[in-house]
């Protein structure tokens, strides 16, 4: 059994009826609902209790996903230095969406991780690089989404060692919406999309990667 942790702020659900319809419960329940399989079992922690973030969880933990947004500062900077260093000890990591700016995103890559973004509801096509990628398993060429948050070039991020998806959108721009980084004894999964207003962790091809990633980031050494 993959056992996965899944940190959602859980902070727009509750203040703001546009998302409520959608994640009525909130981003990480849709998530676990949607992931849990007869090999993958999920726990959700959320910012009212971040504090739950110990080295024992993240020791319990196989694979670990993180949503944030708005609310990046709020989290410890000891509890983000405990989450990189996890990953570095074999913790697989995946992180979604705006995750990009989380602290433990940012300490795992050493750079600013800034991008251009612009919120439109446009549509997005997201182009598999490497169909022959454990990722990617069951996709077809692309995946549509009707409706995403933009995000584009440049993406301040350092090379990724595999670039999964390109995204791109109906105003032109093109993003790396899917990129592979192995740090320490850990492997990481930078996901593009999930914008809290949009129905993006309920698509059928979404929940696929998501899938296939986290059995693709479980380790066989933690040190």
């Amino acid at each position: 059994m993959i056992k996965v942790t899944i940190y959602n702020e859980y902070l727009h659900e509750r203040a703001s009826e546009r998302v409520a319809k959608v994640y009525p419960h909130g981003i990480h329940e849709a998530l676990k609902e949607n992931l849990t399989d007869e090999d993958i079992s999920v726990k959700t922690v959320t910012l009212d209790n971040v504090e739950d973030i110990t080295d024992e969880l993240l020791a319990d933990t196989d694979v670990f996903m993180w949503w944030g947004h708005k609310a990046h500062e709020k989290v410890p900077d000891e509890i983000a230095v405990r989450v990189q260093q996890a990953c570095l000890a074999g913790m697989g990591m995946i992180f979604l969406h705006s995750g990009h700016h989380s602290k433990p995103f940012k300490l795992l890559m050493g750079t600013p991780c800034n991008l251009s973004w612009r919120e439109d509801g446009d549509r997005e096509y997201l182009w598999v690089c490497d169909p022959s990628h454990p990722i990617v398993q069951g996709i077809g060429n692309y995946i549509k989404l009707e409706h995403e948050e933009t995000y584009g070039e440049p993406f301040m991020i350092p090379e990724p060692d595999k670039l999964i998806f390109i995204g791109n959108y109906e105003g032109g721009e093109a993003f790396r919406s899917g990129c592979c980084y192995r740090r320490g004894y850990g492997k990481i999964f930078y996901f593009q999309p999930g914008h809290e207003t949009f129905p993006t962790f309920y698509h059928p091809d979404v929940i696929r990667v998501l899938k296939n990633a986290i059995r693709w980031a479980v380790s066989d050494y933690r040190g």
